[in-house]
């Protein structure tokens, strides 16, 4: 048996041999990634539209990373940003693939904050010149709440262990030491960004901090900057993209996520869509929800989010 296979392999050796590395079938695909919405680590709301999520990306990078057909990935992103760690994850998935596979990311009408974040490694970034972009920074924000509970009512009992332990809670005004707490984390947080976008895009770190105001660019402003490489759109992002890949004629495919079928017709996520109709069947009227929202929100979950 072992002799068969041997001589098997070996025939199999012989032919890959033989055969000229032109007639070889090589791909020519560029994968289009669409990418709209938040960043966060769950999916989108009725509230809040569609989502970007480490799990989306993951799913649509690995899918194009062993296609074997695919030659370079094009991300058309669209999104204000969101939450610090989803922006992270997503990050890395790009470091990873771009390894394989070159990557150029096409922004929409606005990648900003998180948006622009998850934008900085890729290998080529293109912009509208009326395309929103930039706002690197980072934002923490505690609603106070005690004045809406002391209208309804409500009076909170707090039992705690440790000594900041309620902080976050939004029931009483900060301390000044408990304001230089959330500084030092958002902080950290803002230099991450900078160094993120340092190594991404090839700039020294006092470069980055001098744009790093949390400020919108246009395209146009953007590529003076350094920030982005290209001006145009889709189009000029897939010839990028072929080029980088050594592709003459690409042929172009379009991801879109799976979704359960009700979800597809509907055009909204199941789970939000349910939710809305609990909250309804409970008679909350739209602002009922919103509050309610907002109220289990109170947790000051860093950002790199665009704040209109």
């Amino acid at each position: 048996m072992k002799k068969v296979t041997i001589i098997a392999l070996a025939m199999l050796l012989l032919v890959a041999m033989l055969i000229p590395t032109s007639c070889i079938p090589v791909g020519d695909k560029i994968a289009v990634i669409s990418l709209s919405g938040s960043i966060t680590s769950e999916g989108g709301s009725l509230l809040s539209g569609p989502a970007i999520t480490p799990g989306l990306v993951r799913e649509q990078l690995g899918r194009a990373e062993k296609d074997i057909a695919v030659r370079a990935i094009v991300l058309r992103i669209e999104s204000p940003g969101g939450v610090v760690a989803p922006c992270q994850e997503i990050l890395k998935e790009i470091e990873q693939v771009k390894e394989s596979k070159p990557i150029v990311v096409s922004m929409g009408n606005m990648a900003a904050s998180g948006g622009y974040y998850i934008s900085a490694e890729a290998d080529k970034i293109v912009a509208l010149p009326g395309t929103l972009t930039g706002s690197i920074g980072v934002i923490s924000q505690i609603p106070n709440v005690k004045g809406l509970y002391d209208k309804l009512g409500i009076e909170m009992q707090t039992f705690k262990g440790g000594k900041y332990k309620d902080m976050y809670a939004g029931l009483r005004e900060l301390t000044p030491e408990e304001r230089e707490i959330m500084q030092q984390m958002v902080d950290a947080y803002y230099e991450q960004f900078v160094e993120a976008v340092a190594e991404g895009r090839g700039l020294s770190k006092e470069k980055v901090r001098s744009l790093a105001t949390g400020q919108l660019y246009t395209g146009v402003e953007a590529k003076e900057l350094g920030l982005v490489d290209e001006l145009g759109g889709l189009d000029t992002a897939i010839d990028l993209a072929a080029e980088l890949a050594g592709v003459t004629t690409p042929r172009v495919e379009y991801y879109k996520p799976a979704k359960p079928l009700l979800e597809s017709l509907l055009g909204v996520n199941l789970n939000s869509l349910i939710y809305a109709i609990q909250m309804r069947l409970l008679g909350l009227s739209g602002q009922d929800i919103v509050l309610l929202q907002t109220l289990s929100r109170i947790y000051p979950e860093p950002q790199y989010l665009y704040q209109s």
